[in-house]
C-alpha cells in the first residue's frame, strides 16, 4: 500500500458501520481505493452492506483532512496501524470482525509468543474483588503475562496497576479517542500504561467516550488476549460483553469465585473458575499459553 492510500484506507475505516470486512468488499469490487472514494451513490448502494448514510459518508470523505490529522497525530505519539502491517496484533488480524484500523501509543505491543490475559471486571468493586484483581495482575505479570484492560475505573484500574507493579507489560484498550483520555482521572495511569506497554483504540482519536464504541471496544479486549478473566461483575456490567466475546472468539475464559450476580451466571452457563487461592492461579493457566 502506498502512502496515499494508507491515507484513503484510514479515512474509510473512520466512517462509522464502515468495518475491515466492508471496506475489503469495496475495494475488491471498484478495483481501488480512489475508485471507491469517487464512486456515486447508486454505485456504492450496489455493494451490499452499503446503505444509503454509509454511501452519503463515503462521498463526503476527505483524505486530504485526513492527511493532515496525522502529521498531528504523529506529533502526538499516535501511529496508525492497518491489517497488512507487521505490527498490527495477529490476533486482532485473525478475527472476522477485526479493525479496519488501529490507533497505538506507547512502547510495545505484545507479540504472537507473549501470553496475555484480559482481566475485567465492574467499575464499582468490593474491596476483595480490587485486591484480587492486583494480586492476579502481579502474579500473572511475573510469570511473563501482558495484561489487557480497558482503563476503566474499578477492576480495570486495578488490573493495569497490578500489572505496572512489578514493571510488567499492560494494554489498555479505550472506547474513546487516543488524544481524550476516558476516564479522564486515570490520565497518569494511562501515561505509566504508555510507557510500559500500549494504549489501543480502533476510533478517531479526537472522539469521546460514547456508548457503543465503549461496548466495541470489549472485543478488542477479547479478542487481544489468550485467556479473558472476569473478576467481578453484576448483570449490567461492561465486562460481561467481554466475557461474550471470549467464547465468541474461542478464547478460554475464567469467571473468580464470587456471589457477583454476573460472575454466577457466567459459571452456570460453563466459564471455568478461578480459585481465589492465588497459589494455583499460574498453573491453572499454563494450558492457554501460545506454543
Amino acid at each position: 500500500m502506498t502512502g496515499w492510500e494508507r491515507v484513503q484506507w484510514i479515512t474509510l475505516a473512520l466512517i462509522p458501520r464502515l468495518g475491515r470486512r466492508t471496506l475489503e468488499r469495496l475495494l475488491a469490487h471498484f478495483g481501488s481505493l480512489d475508485a471507491v472514494l469517487s464512486a456515486d451513490d447508486a454505485a456504492l448502494k450496489a455493494v451490499p452492506r452499503i446503505g444509503a448514510k454509509t454511501a452519503a459518508a463515503i462521498r463526503a470523505a476527505d483524505p486530504h483532512a485526513t492527511a493532515a490529522a496525522l502529521d498531528d497525530w504523529q506529533a502526538a505519539e499516535i501511529s496508525a496501524l492497518l491489517p497488512g502491517d507487521d505490527a498490527f496484533p495477529a490476533r486482532l488480524a485473525a478475527l472476522d470482525d477485526s479493525p479496519a484500523v488501529l490507533f497505538w501509543r506507547g512502547s510495545a505491543l505484545p507479540d504472537e509468543s507473549t501470553p496475555t490475559v484480559a482481566i475485567v471486571g465492574t467499575r464499582r468493586p468490593t474491596r476483595a474483588a480490587r485486591e484480587m484483581a492486583i494480586a492476579l495482575a502481579e502474579t500473572l505479570e511475573s510469570d511473563g503475562w501482558a495484561v489487557v484492560s480497558g482503563l476503566a475505573l474499578g477492576i480495570d484500574t486495578a488490573a493495569h496497576s497490578g500489572a505496572l507493579s512489578g514493571g510488567g507489560m499492560t494494554v489498555a484498550v479505550l472506547g474513546s479517542g487516543l488524544t481524550t483520555i476516558y476516564p479522564p482521572s486515570n490520565a497518569t495511569l494511562a501515561e505509566h500504561i504508555a510507557a510500559r506497554g500500549a494504549l489501543l483504540s480502533e476510533v478517531h482519536p479526537d472522539a469521546t467516550p460514547d456508548r457503543s464504541a465503549l461496548v466495541a471496544r470489549n472485543r478488542l479486549i477479547s479478542g487481544l488476549s489468550d485467556v479473558v478473566i472476569v473478576i467481578e461483575a453484576g448483570l449490567d456490567s461492561g465486562s460481561l460483553y467481554a466475557a461474550r466475546f471470549a467464547q465468541t472468539y474461542g478464547r478460554a475464559l475464567f469467571a473468580a469465585d464470587s456471589p457477583a450476580a454476573g460472575n454466577l451466571r457466567l459459571l452456570a452457563e460453563g466459564a471455568s473458575r478461578l480459585p481465589a487461592d492465588s497459589a494455583r492461579w499460574q498453573e491453572l493457566l499454563v494450558p492457554y499459553r501460545p506454543r
